[in-house]
């Protein structure tokens, strides 16, 4: 392959040209950069526009603004990356949390009215119009939580009728994750818009095990015509705040919490990541703060929150409940994807490790599916997805967005208590035809672009 300016000139065997820097990648595997379609470095990459964690593992596209939540307005936020560049490619979507709290303000824990609804979809369709590739929601979170289907159905047909996609982390994942997406299913077919499912799962002991289930009601949809897709990181543990683990938001309340600590396998399986009002918490599971307190860990969980509150700062926790046979029934589905929901900075080992644990450990080492259907899985489908023509394949005329990987050492390295620990295996990366990873380190180029719709 010969490489011009940022464009795959050639493909095919010819000689070198004089004065062309040659890459030697016998036994290696040459692929189009991976696209990380669920991707958190909005703020990572003011202090790390190397984005070092993300090229380290092979990512050389990234779409920001998930999980309802996205910088505003979105052109201004693109012409200011414009003229501080990273070394890849962004896109972004328009968060519907910051739309709603845009007009909402303050008193959004209620049923938005009909001309609230009308202003949130005006905006998004502001955000469109400014390049954004879709509509993005988290309806578990606290400010999208109050909103309704009808809202979500009014704000998703503004993004479909400018093009665009509908990204939603589900308003549950957990006991009520089938209610949660038959909304989703519902929001999809009477906005008339494509649906990308953020980071599936079956994250509580109830409905562990039913990954089958959950898929042939995706299935039917897709039968029946909704343009339904998915993505997932290869973890069996999530990040997120505290609060989220109680669904009736009683917080304080000792039968609340004991249902939600049980919920995810038991109070062991919460690891405090972040929490700025106590930091000595860092690290710990509930558990362990329990005994070291000599408290219930009910009474701990409390306490935490209490604390959080006092702050107004929640604690983010890594929660352990998921299962590796629900994660592997979910990621050999045609239509999921890999993606991250990770970023530079991130506390979670996704942040770093996900591209190359999925065609490492998944691929390599469990066999769950085949190497080239997990490049499939990072690179063309969500370049589709994106509506990228030019990205995601390897071929004559595309931008030079490109992975040269060892398949029998790639492996990810980051762990829960390490989680930035950066990959092996990534022998190179090029951006747009420059060069911004070799073999252990960054080359401090950034020719990374704002990608619009």
């Amino acid at each position: 392959m010969r490489i011009t300016d940022d464009r795959i000139a050639a493909i095919g065997d010819f000689q070198p040209k004089r004065g062309e820097e040659v890459l030697d990648a016998k036994g290696l595997v040459l692929a189009p950069g991976f696209i990380d379609i669920h991707n958190h470095s909005e703020e990572g990459l003011d202090r790390d526009p190397l984005a070092t964690t993300q090229i380290a593992q092979g990512i050389t596209t990234v779409l920001l603004g998930a999980d309802g939540g996205s910088p505003w307005p979105i052109g201004s936020w693109l012409d200011a990356r414009r003229r501080s560049p990273a070394a890849l490619n962004l896109a972004v979507a328009v968060g519907h949390a910051t739309v709603r709290a845009q007009v909402m303000q303050k008193d959004f824990r209620r049923v938005a009215r009909p001309t609230e609804v009308a202003a949130m979809a005006k905006l998004v369709g502001q955000g469109m119009s400014e390049g954004a590739f879709g509509l993005s929601s988290g309806l578990e979170y606290d400010v999208a939580s109050y909103s309704s289907t009808d809202e979500m159905v009014a704000v998703a047909a503004a993004a479909a009728k400018r093009g665009g996609f509908y990204m939603t982390h589900v308003r549950d994942e957990a006991d009520r994750s089938f209610e949660a997406l038959s909304e989703e299913i519902a929001i999809g077919q009477r906005a008339r818009i494509p649906v990308q499912h953020s980071h599936i799962k079956l994250g509580t002991v109830s409905v562990w095990g039913k990954a089958s289930e959950y898929v042939r009601v995706i299935e039917d949809a897709r039968r029946g015509g909704l343009d339904f897709l998915a993505d997932c990181y290869p973890y069996d543990a999530w990040y997120s705040t505290i609060k989220v683990l109680v669904p009736d938001k009683q917080y304080e309340s000792p039968p609340s919490v004991k249902e939600a600590l049980a919920a995810v396998g038991g109070a062991g399986n919460i690891t405090i990541a972040n929490f700025a009002a106590n930091k000595r918490y860092e690290q710990q599971t509930i558990e362990q703060l329990a005994q070291s307190e000599h408290i219930d860990p009910i009474e701990m969980f409390i306490r935490i929150i209490r604390e959080g509150n006092a702050a107004n700062d929640d604690a983010l926790i890594i929660a352990k409940s998921m299962t590796d046979a629900d994660i592997e029934l979910f990621y050999k589905q045609p239509w999921v994807m890999v993606a991250s929901d990770g970023g530079i900075d991130g506390q979670h080992p996704r942040g770093a490790g996900t591209f190359p644990r999925v065609l490492g450990r998944f691929v390599r080492e469990k066999h769950w599916f085949t190497l080239p259907e997990a490049i499939r899985k990072m690179t063309s489908m969500p370049a589709q997805r994106l509506g990228l023509r030019d990205r995601g394949t390897l071929r004559k005329g595309t931008y030079a967005d490109l992975v040269l990987f060892d398949p029998e050492t790639v492996i990810d390295r980051a762990t829960f208590a390490q989680p930035q620990e950066l990959p092996v295996g990534i022998k190179a990366v090029f951006v747009n035809g420059v060069k911004v990873w070799s073999e252990d380190r960054t080359t401090g180029a950034k020719p990374g672009r704002v990608l619009t719709h």
